[in-house]
């Protein structure tokens, strides 16, 4: 029986890689580890906090809590008339809203694909390989979002956001696949 605290490093390795669906699993009495309630939580945590504007508006001295959702609008160009922010650092703090509120729109679509899987029971490891996949996709583009200011170079963002996209299909195709199959 193979845990993922065993000695050996080709054995850590292997488990490392089969726990994410790269690789088959080392032996048949290896189970990998169901990482769906963490990944869930993170990506939670990225979309409803880190990602939330209000840390940016916190830093540059406009956050406001009787309006929150229109401190940008309201007080961002003065902010920036006044010579206290660039133009730069305010239209990098309204892509950090966007890319926020993409983030929140994309996350019931994740929470959905990642329960129909676990509901299908969908192989752990290529579970676990498709969220993670997700994760890096939103992750990057987050920072793409936020720092990229170029139109050309922007349109990384889109192939991201499709990555991540692609990734909660396939979770949803595989688990229609298998339900038929039932």
């Amino acid at each position: 029986f193979l845990s993922p605290l065993d000695s050996s490093t080709d054995r850590d390795r292997s488990s490392f890689l089969a726990n994410f669906g790269l690789r088959a699993y080392p032996s048949t009495l290896y189970l990998p580890p169901n990482y769906a309630a963490a990944f869930l939580i993170g990506n939670f945590v990225s979309a409803y906090l880190i990602l939330a504007p209000r840390t940016a508006k916190q830093y540059y001295g406009f956050d406001h809590q009787s309006s929150p959702r229109e401190d940008v609008a309201k007080y961002g160009p003065k902010m920036v008339s006044d010579g206290k922010i660039s133009q730069s650092t305010l239209d990098m703090i309204k892509r950090w809203g966007f890319a926020h509120n993409n983030a929140i729109e994309s996350y019931p679509f994740f929470t959905s694909a990642v329960l129909l899987a676990l509901h299908a029971h969908i192989k752990t490891g290529t579970l676990n390989g498709l969220m993670a996949l997700y994760t890096v996709a939103r992750l990057a583009y987050a920072v793409a979002y936020v720092s990229i200011e170029s139109d050309t170079i922007s349109q990384l963002r889109g192939l991201l956001w499709w990555v991540g996209n692609f990734s909660c299909l396939t979770m949803m195709y595989l688990a229609g696949k298998k339900m038929q199959v039932q």
